[in-house]
């Protein structure tokens, strides 16, 4: 038994060593392949959760008119008080609402420098009892005289969760050519490896090999070519959890909600390395049928 597990390993680093060139390539098809994959899944997490927490935490933000009246304002402020759907609320003057536009483009001076407070509407930050009362909040405020906007967390994400749909089907689409692209190049290695030792391997039907003996150093090879791949994608794996903790961290920033765990970042690495055996089996298993029956 153990004879035979050594000459499958000696085969499987042999045929690796006589196709470098293919081997490399494919593994390095397979690691940039599986890496998008890997990075498309952290993101989705990543943009879920925060979506969850954000809608969790809902509230609304009424933007006044910037020329709105004292009186159109504290109308809107005594309708807050007896809307039954209104849990609290929060009234920012020109000057909060300068410190707040100070905060979000505090990375873009310039723009900070030639803005006033005058030139800032007034606002009320409303939370609803329920979320499911946002819609409610939104239509009463439309409507009132001296409102200018009322913005929901729907309405906030909705460029986000865009933006982040756009990239994960694109990302998606060049994961799966470059997969079809590995796989490819997995079938190419086993049969150049299969081609370089046809002579041998017919000597080995001749003497009562079985199928499946000589298939397993070919299979292995691809299942190396895979696991390696899937090695350097987790790699970038781990890479993306450390970089959404340090990059996304501040306390006040927009993307303070959105975060992933370690725990999805071990469930997407085992996604991967599953993946990447896959494809290497697969990948053998047809570079093999050319040369034996499957």
């Amino acid at each position: 038994m153990w004879a035979r597990f050594g000459y499958f390993g000696r085969e499987t680093v042999v045929s690796l060593r006589r196709n470098l060139l293919m081997t490399i390539a494919g593994v390095l098809t397979v690691a940039v392949s599986l890496a998008l994959f890997g990075g498309i899944l952290m993101l989705s997490r990543w943009v879920g959760h925060g979506t969850e927490r954000i809608k969790g935490g809902v509230r609304l933000e009424v933007f006044m008119n910037v020329d709105a009246t004292d009186q159109q304002i504290a109308d809107v402020r005594a309708a807050l008080e007896d809307d039954a759907n209104v849990k609290s609320f929060k009234f920012f003057d020109k000057e909060a609402a300068l410190e707040e536009f100070k905060r979000i483009f505090r990375k873009d001076p310039d723009l900070v420098k030639n803005i006033t407070a005058d030139a800032l509407p007034t606002s009320f930050r409303v939370v609803p009892v329920q979320a499911e009362k946002t819609t409610a909040v939104q239509r009463a405020f439309d409507a009132q005289p001296g409102v200018d906007d009322v913005a929901t967390p729907e309405e906030a994400l909705r460029g986000l969760l865009d933006a982040t749909n756009t990239a994960r089907i694109i990302f998606i689409g060049l994961s799966l050519i470059l997969l079809v692209s590995s796989l490819f190049l997995i079938v190419n290695t086993i049969r150049l490896a299969t081609f370089a030792r046809r002579r041998e391997i017919e000597v080995m039907k001749l003497v009562g090999a079985s199928n499946w003996f000589v298939r397993v150093p070919f299979m292995a090879e691809g299942l190396v070519q895979g696991l390696i791949g899937a090695g350097l994608a987790v790699g970038v794996v781990v890479a993306l959890k450390v970089g959404f903790d340090s990059w996304f961290n501040s306390p006040t920033g927009f993307f303070r909600e959105f975060y992933v765990t370690s725990g999805d970042a071990t469930v997407v690495a085992l996604y991967v390395l599953a993946l990447g055996v896959i494809i290497g089996l697969i990948g053998s298993t047809i570079g093999l049928r050319r040369f034996l029956k499957v």
